[in-house]
């Protein structure tokens, strides 16, 4: 197995231990400070979480490009703080991924 390929088994491992759900309320202070970004139901959490572990910015980019990737808007944090949301979140230093959850 190549090296970087375990190396991102392992992170992905251990991510998917550290992924929790959190209700949006606990996460307004970080939202304020600009550190909460957000994922699309589209893309993976943890492989997000990956590759931003991974600095791999041309990927980060186009995903930002395309909108499934950014840092949570004023309306969806109002949003989430009325229907008192909860989401999936996992840490990737400084930040604070968050997906919503879907049933």
């Amino acid at each position: 197995m190549p090296e970087l390929q375990h190396q991102n088994d392992i992170l992905r491992a251990s991510l998917n231990r550290e992924t929790a759900q959190i209700a949006w309320k606990e996460l307004l202070r970080f939202f304020a400070a600009g550190t909460v970004i957000a994922v699309s139901n589209e893309l993976d959490l943890v492989e997000v979480a990956i590759q931003i572990s991974n600095d791999n910015k041309a990927l980060i980019e186009q995903w930002m490009i395309e909108k499934r990737v950014g840092k949570v808007s004023d309306a969806q944090a109002k949003d989430w703080l009325e229907t008192d949301a909860s989401l999936w979140a996992v840490v990737v230093r400084p930040w604070i991924l968050v997906q919503p959850i879907t049933e």
